[in-house]
């Protein structure tokens, strides 16, 4: 059993995370003043990923060998036969798996439902050939790469962030092409890592950000604007034209920047909720609110959160029960491995490890 002195707060910071990245997702396009808020595609995906390290993990306890981004690719292919993207899944997809799709994650209806537009990634899974930094499946540079990898900074502990950055590059990559998104993907991770380690958010940022570099040296636009874009945020914080002209596209590297301006922009707990709402003003307000979302929700805990927003996001539980289920599976293990039996019996059926 995993020590609950390390595991509790663990939770907590990745509860944060995930239903940070949901609720800048869902708050930032102009969302109803009352009633759900629903989930955009960026959320799907980032629940799907975070299925796929689970799954990852459990096919590494009980096989002993495992390529990560290709489970993680197999968790999109799911995600696009619920969406009717794929209505026939490729052979290759499906040759381990006793149904398809399987595990618990594809039975949830609004997982079902279009809920935006991912161009690329929606190319790349109708090709049904995963892409990797070698051999890219797009060139896309575009905002949703970086966001699904978020989640990957919970494996960034100080001696696998080398291994947590290449992950995040390569889920990225299996979709996304061009290598500024690749790059700030990685670099996101790193900087996760970092504030799901710390409470503060300057400290937190800044540690993280000083990681990342080692990732972004072959990207020399990267390396300057993302840093500088944080420290704007420290030195002339909560100008919206600053925002706007640091995230006036689309890209991974304007939702990253952007995320570390209104981040740095609004550190303390109880700004999170205005922090979202500023970031919503940019002009792809989703995906710059998805980021801050996540960076602000990683540092403070999930009890940052505005309760008012939380009790209306559709994917709440959803995306609530991944984070937990993540934390307690990599910590704890309970659907133990080929030399221990599970703890828990229905493990397996939930997160399959073939």
């Amino acid at each position: 059993m995993a020590d609950l002195g390390a595991l509790e707060p663990r939770t907590e910071k990745m509860r944060g995370l995930m239903l940070g990245l949901a609720l800048g997702d869902a708050t930032g396009g102009q969302p109803p003043p009352y009633g759900a808020l629903g989930s955009g595609v960026a959320t799907q995906l980032a629940c799907f990923t975070i299925e796929g390290l689970i799954r990852a993990s459990m096919r590494m306890s009980h096989k002993g060998i495992c390529h990560t981004p290709s489970v993680i690719w197999h968790a999109y292919c799911r995600w696009a036969t619920v969406q009717q993207i794929t209505p026939r899944p490729f052979e290759q997809w499906t040759s381990g798996a006793p149904r398809w799709p399987d595990g618990w994650l594809v039975q949830v209806p609004a997982l079902s439902q279009r809920r935006g537009n991912s161009p690329a990634t929606v190319q790349a899974l109708r090709g049904g050939q995963q892409g990797s930094p070698d051999h890219p499946a797009t060139s896309s540079a575009g905002c949703q790469g970086l966001i699904r990898a978020l989640p990957i900074g919970v494996v960034a502990d100080e001696d696998k962030q080398q291994w947590a950055a290449e992950l995040a590059g390569d889920t990225a990559a299996l979709t996304h092409g061009h290598p500024s998104a690749l790059a700030t993907a990685a670099a996101g991770a790193v900087i996760i890592g970092h504030c799901l380690g710390g409470d503060d958010t300057r400290r937190s940022l800044e540690s993280g950000m000083a990681a990342a570099k080692a990732y972004l040296a072959g990207s020399a636009e990267e390396a300057k604007a993302l840093p500088a874009a944080m420290n704007a945020g420290f030195q002339t914080p909560r100008q919206l034209g600053q925002l706007r002209q640091l995230a006036p596209a689309s890209t991974a590297t304007a939702a990253m920047r952007g995320g570390l301006y209104v981040a740095a922009s609004f550190p303390e707990r109880e700004d999170v909720g205005a922090a979202l709402a500023f970031a919503a003003l940019a002009p792809h307000g989703k995906s710059v609110a998805a980021v801050a979302g996540a960076l602000l929700g990683a540092v403070h805990g999930v009890s940052a959160l505005p309760v008012d927003l939380v009790s209306r996001l559709e994917l709440a539980w959803v995306v609530d029960t991944l984070a937990r289920d993540v934390v307690v599976k990599l910590l704890d293990s309970p659907g133990g491995s080929q030399y221990a039996p599970a703890r828990d019996a229905t493990w397996w059926d939930r997160y399959p490890g073939w």
